[in-house]
Protein backbone atom coordinates (compact mmCIF):
# COMPACT_ATOMS: atom_id res chain seq x y z
CA UNK A 1 0.00 0.00 0.00
CA UNK A 2 1.52 3.57 -1.06
CA UNK A 3 2.22 5.75 1.62
CA UNK A 4 2.21 8.64 -0.53
CA UNK A 5 5.79 9.29 -1.50
CA UNK A 6 7.03 8.76 -4.35
CA UNK A 7 9.05 5.40 -4.87
CA UNK A 8 8.16 4.90 -1.13
CA UNK A 9 10.84 7.36 0.19
CA UNK A 10 13.69 6.08 -1.83
CA UNK A 11 14.09 9.77 -3.72
CA UNK A 12 14.38 11.48 -0.76
CA UNK A 13 17.30 9.01 0.39
CA UNK A 14 19.15 9.38 -3.19
CA UNK A 15 19.36 12.83 -3.51
CA UNK A 16 20.68 13.08 0.41
CA UNK A 17 22.95 10.81 -0.37
CA UNK A 18 24.33 12.76 -3.23
CA UNK A 19 24.31 15.96 -1.18
CA UNK A 20 26.05 14.24 1.16
CA UNK A 21 29.09 12.76 -1.14
CA UNK A 22 29.36 16.26 -2.84
CA UNK A 23 29.82 17.63 0.36
CA UNK A 24 32.96 15.37 0.99
CA UNK A 25 34.32 15.54 -2.06
CA UNK A 26 34.17 19.02 -2.09
CA UNK A 27 35.66 19.72 1.43
CA UNK A 28 38.39 17.11 0.16
CA UNK A 29 38.62 19.71 -2.98
CA UNK A 30 39.16 22.95 -0.28
CA UNK A 31 40.82 21.11 2.57
CA UNK A 32 43.72 19.85 -0.25
CA UNK A 33 43.96 23.57 -1.89
CA UNK A 34 44.37 25.05 1.44
CA UNK A 35 47.51 22.56 2.61
CA UNK A 36 48.85 23.03 -0.83
CA UNK A 37 48.98 27.37 0.05
CA UNK A 38 50.17 26.73 3.54
CA UNK A 39 53.11 24.66 2.86
CA UNK A 40 53.81 26.97 0.04
CA UNK A 41 53.47 30.11 1.14
CA UNK A 42 50.97 31.71 -1.13
CA UNK A 43 47.64 32.70 -0.87
CA UNK A 44 48.83 34.73 2.28
CA UNK A 45 47.79 38.64 1.72
CA UNK A 46 49.94 39.76 4.72
CA UNK A 47 53.75 40.14 3.77
CA UNK A 48 56.32 40.15 6.03
CA UNK A 49 59.25 43.08 6.31
CA UNK A 50 62.60 41.94 6.09
CA UNK A 51 64.87 43.14 9.71
CA UNK A 52 66.77 46.10 7.42
CA UNK A 53 62.84 47.57 6.92
CA UNK A 54 62.25 47.23 10.38
CA UNK A 55 65.42 48.43 11.07
CA UNK A 56 65.07 51.79 9.40
CA UNK A 57 61.58 52.16 10.33
CA UNK A 58 62.45 52.52 14.46
CA UNK A 59 65.56 54.68 13.11
CA UNK A 60 63.16 56.52 11.34
CA UNK A 61 60.55 56.87 14.43
CA UNK A 62 63.80 58.00 16.16
CA UNK A 63 63.67 54.30 18.21
CA UNK A 64 67.24 53.92 18.33
CA UNK A 65 70.36 55.86 17.77
CA UNK A 66 72.42 56.31 14.48
CA UNK A 67 74.99 54.53 16.24
CA UNK A 68 72.77 51.66 17.40
CA UNK A 69 70.95 51.81 13.48
CA UNK A 70 74.89 51.31 12.02
CA UNK A 71 75.56 48.39 14.61
CA UNK A 72 72.59 46.68 14.20
CA UNK A 73 72.91 47.27 10.55
CA UNK A 74 76.25 45.47 10.44
CA UNK A 75 74.83 42.94 12.35
CA UNK A 76 72.08 41.95 9.75
CA UNK A 77 74.36 42.44 6.54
Amino acid sequence: MPDGMIGNGRGLGILLGMVFWRSLIMSFGFLAVWAVQRATGGGSSKTEESALEVLKKRYVRDEISKEEFEEKKRDIL
